[in-house]
């Protein structure tokens, strides 16, 4: 990164990469001062990953959640906060030596700052796939409304 015209690293140059792992431990590893980005977005840890969309009649959460159980998810919405929680358990061999594991296991929660228009009263919860999807309707007094002139 820091290696000056005649090939050698220069002295500074383990102190950035220092620098820069500890961004990558605080801000996840998407922060970078090289300006590389990890192929993931989510800081390390972070379960199950989050989509979220749009639509003029309801907003679209996708939580991607493979292997658990469809009741193994405890889903709340109080005001304008989505709060999703469960467990997931990973077995693991105890005869054998990981050099790495990635896969998270224990409990979860996420919980998303939803649009003031989002009604609680018009929520649907399907798993399938691995993929949990939540439909939140909007408050219909929210939504645009087509005023015709005469």
């Amino acid at each position: 990164m820091f290696e000056g015209l005649w090939g050698y690293e220069h002295p500074l140059s383990g102190q950035f990469r220092r620098l820069e792992e500890e961004l990558d431990a605080v801000f996840g590893s998407g922060a970078s001062l090289t300006g590389t980005r990890n192929i993931r977005s989510l800081p390390a840890g972070s379960f199950p990953a989050v989509n979220i969309a749009s639509t003029p009649e309801a907003l679209l959460v996708y939580l991607f959640a493979p292997g658990l159980d469809a009741k193994a998810f405890d889903i709340s919405m109080q005001q304008n906060l989505l709060s999703i929680s469960g467990a997931r358990e990973i077995s693991l061999d105890d005869a054998a030596t990981y050099y790495r594991r990635e896969r998270f296991s224990g409990e979860f929660r996420r919980t998303i700052n939803l649009p003031d228009d989002a009604d609680p009263e018009r929520v649907e919860a399907k798993y399938a796939n691995g993929i949990l999807t939540l439909r939140i309707g909007r408050r219909e007094s929210a939504r645009p409304r087509q005023i015709e002139v005469r």
